[in-house]
């Protein structure tokens, strides 16, 4: 079964990344937290990188 795609938030997506980058530099956070936010992260990164490869493969289209 395909994954259904779903449309972000590209700039809230990378705003919320960026918090939780902040956060995991301050060391404030317990070692769970922390791969809990680890985790959150890369799920974060995972959904950018796909947002961007969809507006390249746009790109790539219109310049035909």
């Amino acid at each position: 079964m395909a994954k259904a795609k779903k449309n972000i938030n590209f700039e809230k997506t990378l705003d919320q990344l960026e918090e939780l980058v902040e956060d995991m530099e301050h060391g404030d956070l317990s070692l769970e937290e922390s791969l809990k936010a680890f985790e959150k992260g890369i799920k974060l990164t995972r959904e950018c990188q796909t947002a961007l490869n969809d507006a390249e493969q746009k790109v790539q289209i219109l310049n035909f």
